[in-house]
């Protein structure tokens, strides 16, 4: 029986809830790894659609949005499929393409649900000064392109990278998420630079930013990881409508460290009922198109 280690949900997810940000790994021998940018950070598991479905379930999950892991690098048919089992009506895809992908790969991508590309750099990457401007045209092709057909960019990276992409994030006219509370340690606490320039983002930029309150484990101190909660209330407090929320399943290296469900019920620490509302219904809805 899978998620037998879960911890037990302190609260029920309101219907229509959107479990934004989560991966799938189907049997290594139909869906091979290995991603076309950087060497694997971590041994893919099997982690296939019904054991993910099942824990949904225990915490009241509805819809979902796949995310395409590193593992697979642009090789997007395990997320693929698993959309297709569980249908347009409730789930997205969040791929990593080309920048240059044919228009008809990606309207028959958009024909299964696929509403972004991933921009994933990995959250370990040692500072290096100017690398941002290394992704621009990059950024600046998919956007343009994201733009023509209502899809979005998803970012990964770490604190570093996120606080020097936001210039370019200032140039962009699609909508745009930032994974992970944009990686900023939450031992540095809400008033570090880079996290004061994301919550000016929220607060006076133009709308197109998103948060996700994905991924604590990676940036906060275990085992409670408590150190995140005022960055993530500080979010909250700025911009309670522009933030959504995923499991991060299943968790990947640390996957013996930390349950979907613990990471869940830190929600209820964060944000009061309304606000778990928008987070979880609301917010994934209007920009998942659900």
């Amino acid at each position: 029986m899978p998620h037998i280690n879960e911890a037990a949900p302190r609260f029920r997810a309101p219907p229509l809830s959107c479990d934004a940000h989560f991966h799938v790994f189907g049997p290594a021998k139909r869906y091979p790894v290995g991603g076309v940018n950087e060497k694997l950070r971590y041994a893919p598991p099997l982690a296939p659609l019904p054991d993910y479905l099942a824990l949904a379930a225990l915490m009241g999950f509805e819809r979902f949005v796949f995310v395409q892991p590193s593992a697979y690098g642009r090789d997007n048919s395990c997320m693929l499929d698993a959309m297709l089992e569980v249908g347009i009506a409730r789930c997205r895809g969040i791929v990593d393409v080309d920048e240059n992908a044919p228009d008809t790969l990606l309207a028959e991508m958009n024909a299964r649900g696929v509403r972004g590309v991933r921009i994933n750099v990995s959250p370990v990457k040692p500072q290096e000064a100017g690398f941002a401007q290394t992704m621009r045209a990059r950024i600046e092709r998919l956007d343009a392109r994201c733009r023509e057909i209502g899809w979005h960019l998803d970012f990964l990276a770490p604190g570093w990278l996120t606080e020097e992409l936001m210039p370019i994030f200032a140039g962009m006219r699609c909508h745009y998420s930032i994974a992970h509370m944009g990686m900023f340690r939450a031992e540095a606490g809400p008033d570090q630079a880079g996290f004061r320039k994301l919550l000016d983002i929220l607060r006076h930029g133009d709308g197109r930013a998103f948060v996700k309150l994905t991924g604590v484990y990676r940036m906060a101190t275990p085992p409670t990881y408590a150190d995140a909660a005022a960055m993530a209330r500080a979010l909250i407090a700025a911009a309670p409508d522009r933030l959504i929320w995923g499991s991060d399943y299943p968790h990947l290296s640390f996957a013996d460290k930390v349950g979907s469900v613990q990471l869940f019920n830190l929600l209820a620490d964060w944000a009061d009922e309304a606000a778990r509302r928008k987070i979880l219904v609301e917010n994934p809805a209007r920009l998942f198109g659900f």
